[in-house]
């Protein structure tokens, strides 16, 4: 099931996503400084192109432990992603999802896109993992 839902998703809209997050990789990295947002660009894109089956959850909540995505410069991170870039990726996501609930068809879609949408305000600090590696890790919000 998951492999038709990532099918129908990359063809009906996770490719223009994915490619809009790539997009934001491609120009983060050119600044240089934006390295570290442009790493997490590129995984969020790959997940965008294909997140049935696949959850993002806090690198707090894998390991146990704060690391420099997960505290304070994290967080600084984050509110510099959602200026630049966040917001922007946010609203392509929100309006993705529009679209979807117009039928009920694509309104697992819409979730999804909801999802996204919500990690593309503070990506800083987070992982994407197998829902069963989630599971695993006692993540409950599957």
């Amino acid at each position: 099931m998951r492999l038709i839902g990532n099918i129908l998703w990359f063809v009906f809209g996770g490719f223009v996503m994915g490619l809009g997050w790539w997009l934001a990789g491609i120009l983060a990295f050119v600044t240089i400084v934006g390295i570290p947002w442009a790493k997490a660009c590129f995984v969020i894109g790959q997940f965008a192109f294909f997140p049935f089956g696949k959850v993002a959850i806090s690198r707090k909540n894998m390991s146990g432990q704060d690391d420099i995505g997960t505290g304070m410069l994290g967080s600084l991170g984050n509110v510099i992603w959602f200026i630049f870039a966040g917001v922007w990726l946010a609203i392509g996501h929100l309006l993705s999802a529009l679209l979807c609930f117009v039928t009920i068809i694509g309104i697992p879609f819409g979730y999804q896109h909801l999802k996204l949408a919500s990690l593309a305000l503070a990506p800083i600090g987070k992982t994407i993992v197998d829902k069963e590696v989630a599971a695993a890790a006692g993540y409950t919000g599957i």
